[in-house]
């Protein structure tokens, strides 16, 4: 009888397999990234060479996530002490992104907390309107701290092995997330200043743009982990991609908070 790898191995550990995926993953952020500065500088034809890197870059994450996901679901690699390791990997990844944040209320307070004669001694800086902080930006603090409420309530159908209570709870979690995202691009369609508009206008669309495109990614997390679910892929014991798809939303929706308290409330 021949042995497979892991029953040779005698430990518990995922010994990863040669993978093309992070080759093919820097040369499809080399498109992406000089497509990107050829496309500002106005570049003829770099646009199509932008829409081409972005189809390879999505193609080869869809590619590796296909491979990881039949290493932890279909070959037995995902044990309990790798998942234990995929659990802190993605907890220090979560505060990694806290501190990109920081960065940016940094930036924020930096130029709020003291404005500069160039800015009129005042915050927000003279010429700049303030969005209206009791209009669209209130309703999408309720929007987004009730899909943190129904994914927690989705987790504990989870937990449960309630899989009706898991699929209505992500189910209204999208259509919430999707709602948000929605609004929030009317927000910015009707803002009465632009990200050139100062430092008030750079920070703003740079902190809220940033976590819209968090909110776009962890809504693709979350379908994600509900077709795994719809496929029979996750039990009460292995749900790594799950548990790591409600802590990054929760993160974002703590974000939110700060951002809606400092650039919508206070800064108005």
């Amino acid at each position: 009888m021949t042995l497979t790898r892991k029953e040779f191995q005698g430990h518990p550990f995922h010994l990863v397999d040669l993978s093309p995926w992070p080759l093919f993953q820097v040369v499809s952020l080399l498109i992406l990234g000089g497509s990107a500065l050829a496309y500002f500088q106005g570049i003829t034809n770099s646009l199509l060479s932008l829409i081409l890197g972005f189809i390879t870059w999505l193609s080869v994450m869809g590619l590796w996530f296909r491979d990881v996901s039949s290493e932890g679901t279909f070959m037995g690699n995902h044990t309990s002490k790798v998942q234990g390791s995929l659990n802190i990997g993605f907890s220090l990844f979560v505060v990694s992104e806290i501190f990109f944040f920081i960065s940016i209320f940094w930036a924020f307070f930096h130029s709020a907390l003291a404005p500069t004669v160039e800015l009129g001694c005042t915050w927000p800086p003279l010429g700049i309107v303030s969005i209206d902080p009791f209009a669209i930006p209130i309703l999408n603090t309720i929007l987004l701290l009730s899909s943190g409420a129904f994914i927690t309530y989705a987790h504990h159908g989870m937990v449960y092995s309630n899989r009706v209570l898991f699929i209505i709870g992500t189910v209204i979690t999208l259509i919430l997330a999707f709602a948000f995202t929605a609004l929030q691009g009317v927000e910015y369609i009707d803002a009465p200043f632009t990200i050139n508009d100062s430092v008030a206008g750079s920070v703003f669309f740079f902190g809220t743009g940033f976590h819209g495109i968090h909110i776009i990614i962890g809504s693709i997390f979350i379908i994600v982990s509900l077709s795994r679910i719809l496929y029979y892929y996750n039990t009460t014991s292995h749900m790594v991609g799950l548990d790591s798809a409600i802590l990054y939303w929760h993160f974002v929706d703590v974000v939110w908070l700060f951002l809606y308290v400092f650039f919508y409330w206070w800064s108005a």
